[in-house]
C-alpha cells in the first residue's frame, strides 16, 4: 500500500468515550482500522472482508466457542 494522506472518521458511538475509539479510513481498494489511542497501529482489509466479518458479528458467529 502506499503513503498517502487519508481521512481518519471517527464513529459516532465514541464521541462521549473517553477518547478511546475506532477510526476507519478508505485508501484505495482498502479499508483502514485504528484505535485513536495507537494511531501507528493499523489494520488492513478490503470492503467485503469487513462485511463479511460484521454479518458474522450480528450472527452471533464470532467471539462464541463451544
Amino acid at each position: 500500500m502506499r503513503r498517502v494522506d487519508v481521512q481518519w472518521r471517527k464513529s459516532s458511538f465514541s464521541e462521549d468515550s473517553d477518547g478511546n475509539c475506532v477510526e476507519v479510513a478508505l485508501c484505495d481498494d482498502d479499508v483502514l482500522i485504528r484505535e485513536s489511542d495507537e494511531p501507528g497501529a493499523i489494520v488492513t482489509t478490503t470492503s467485503e472482508r469487513l462485511r463479511t466479518f460484521l454479518v458474522g458479528i450480528r450472527a452471533g458467529a464470532v467471539g462464541h466457542s463451544s
